[in-house]
């Protein structure tokens, strides 16, 4: 049993199954107390929890940031209930209510994102709000369910030419060009606009955006800015989209029609910041590459073919740098990944073996169709 006074002098206990948690409880409600803060959390229902949090947080993390922790803090309200006390949730709620989402028929990598982002916000309840005291976090315990490896899905030079070429206007060049050659993401690529584009160093920067008359509030995710180089080829494309750019709007993607709504919406006061500046683009991309007969893709498998191509040639920091990830793993990923280029390298190698020749590393291929291997030293062959 641990007893200890509050800043009230009333005094308080809590009882453990075992001495050794008893004091480790002890160590940190000693600190508490001589920081003024030994008295029981506040009380505050999951309803009301997930209502202040959508409050508190506007602002301190990126739109879609929230957006993710409002959807899986609505989902487990709903599944436990909204009359439940905060304090009253225990892992046993957070283990049925994972059993509930993966029975439902969602993804496993959908409900680790769940669980890491459940873990996060309640422990924003213990630490800074005070809800729940320290070690009381839910999720905490709770453990991210295994999954395959999916490989990376990497588009060609020769699909990116075809969509390229199915393309009819300057915008989807221009678009389709920018995602596969700078490696941003699709938000970014929408909120730039031309003040972020150099048109001297071929280059383009990830800013964060301020509401004005003109703009829409924006922040990259994880807040980070960056500048991307860009080849000379994406840069006269945005050149060219400037000419057709409807006049006064700071966006570089932001089409005439779309931007006349959006000024509409805002005079009207019915805009959101959180809104995407231009909608249905999945939709339009899947026909676009039906078009060009290209295998099923995405806007953000254009961004992680870009990652891949500069795998091969910089260092896994300039990568994490220019791709805007917080942690290196997620950079790993790019840098290890097993492209065709690699397999057919694999093969020849084997096959090599197979015939009875040297697996000697030093062996190279001479880079013609149906060429010999030979040591760079040894010269031609007689």
């Amino acid at each position: 049993m641990v007893r200890w006074f509050g800043s009230d002098r009333n005094r308080y206990s809590k009882s453990f199954k075992t001495r050794k948690e008893a004091e480790r409880f002890t160590e940190i409600k000693q600190a508490e107390v001589r920081e003024g803060r030994g008295d029981p959390p506040e009380e505050i229902t999951l309803t009301d929890f997930v209502n202040e949090h959508e409050q508190v947080m506007k602002g301190q993390v990126a739109s879609e940031t929230l957006q993710d922790q409002m959807r899986a803090l609505k989902m487990f309200k709903a599944h436990v209930g909204d009359g439940m006390s905060l304090s009253e949730i225990r892992p046993r709620q957070a283990e049925s209510f994972v059993a509930m989402r993966l029975s439902s028929g969602a993804k496993v990598a959908t409900v680790n994102k769940d669980i890491r982002t459940l873990k996060r916000v309640f422990n924003l309840a213990i630490n800074p709000r005070g809800y729940l005291p320290p070690g009381e976090d839910p999720f905490g315990g709770i453990k991210q369910r295994k999954q395959s490896v999916k490989s990376i899905r990497y588009v060609t030079s020769e699909d990116y030419r075809k969509l390229q070429s199915t393309a009819s206007t300057t915008w989807w060049k221009a678009l389709f060009t920018a995602a596969y050659t700078t490696g941003a993401r699709l938000n970014e690529i929408l909120n730039l606009t031309w003040s972020d584009a150099d048109f001297a160093q071929n280059r383009i920067r990830i800013a964060s955006k301020e509401a004005g008359d003109t703009l829409a509030g924006w922040e990259p995710k994880d807040h980070e800015g960056r500048i991307l180089p860009v080849p000379v080829e994406v840069m006269q494309l945005l050149a060219d989209l400037q000419t057709e750019a409807p006049e006064g709007c700071p966006y570089v993607f932001v089409p005439d029609w779309r931007w006349d709504y959006i000024q509409k919406s805002r005079k009207a006061g019915t805009w959101q910041d959180e809104q995407r500046l231009v909608n249905n683009l999945n939709r339009h991309l899947e026909t676009l590459r039906k078009r060009a007969g290209v295998g099923k893709l995405t806007y953000h498998d254009l961004r992680r073919s870009c990652l891949t191509n500069w795998a091969r040639h910089l260092p896994i920091h300039a990568i994490q740098k220019l791709a805007g990830h917080s942690d290196i793993k997620t950079t790993q990923v790019y840098s290890l990944s097993v492209q065709h280029d690699d397999l057919e390298k694999a093969r020849r190698v084997q096959s090599r073996i197979l015939r009875g020749g040297s697996t000697d590393p030093k062996l190279t291929h001479s880079g013609r169709k149906g060429g010999s291997l030979r040591r760079e030293a040894d010269g031609p062959s007689t």
